[in-house]
């Protein structure tokens, strides 16, 4: 019985694991920046990677290319942002490794980009973001961990 109980244990513990994906109801290390602050840039270390393949995850569908990547559950960081009227906003990663970019926007919009940063990392370029919460995850690409940077910048569109 015992080890029946242990094989079930497992199983379950399998497909939790499978089941794992970025989820934006958590919160990461959270900032309040507004787009002035932003144009002048802002960055934010951080260890890229994760454990959760997005190829497994049905409840990211990006608006822009989706790729291969591996992802915490929890967002890397949670951006309040505000003053946002009349700007983009570029976010990217500069990385010591294939690093992969995950968003999920105030308005619940996924984005996802691998290599339009070059050197094997990451750029999206959000033409109008709303003031509101921004959820980012910084993975990578084959599953590894690497130093990574998060740079934000607005600009005028």
């Amino acid at each position: 019985m015992k080890y029946l109980i242990s094989a079930a244990f497992g199983l379950f513990a399998l497909g939790t694991a499978a089941q794992a994906c970025p989820d934006y109801s958590q919160w990461g290390d959270s900032y309040s920046l507004t787009g002035s602050q932003m144009r002048k840039g802002v960055y934010l270390n951080v260890v890229a990677g994760g454990e959760n393949y997005i190829g497994n995850c049905r409840n990211v569908t990006p608006q822009t290319d989706i790729g291969a990547g591996y992802f915490t559950t929890a967002p890397d960081f949670t951006l309040e942002i505000s003053g946002m009227s009349g700007l983009a906003l570029e976010v990217a990663v500069v990385s010591d490794c294939d690093s992969a970019l995950l968003i999920n926007t105030a308005s619940g919009t996924w984005y996802y980009d691998d290599d339009d940063n070059g050197n094997y990392d990451p750029r999206i370029v959000l033409t109008r973001p709303a003031d509101g919460y921004l959820d980012v995850w910084i993975g990578t690409y084959d599953g590894d961990y690497c130093d990574a940077q998060l740079q934000l910048e607005t600009f005028r569109r």
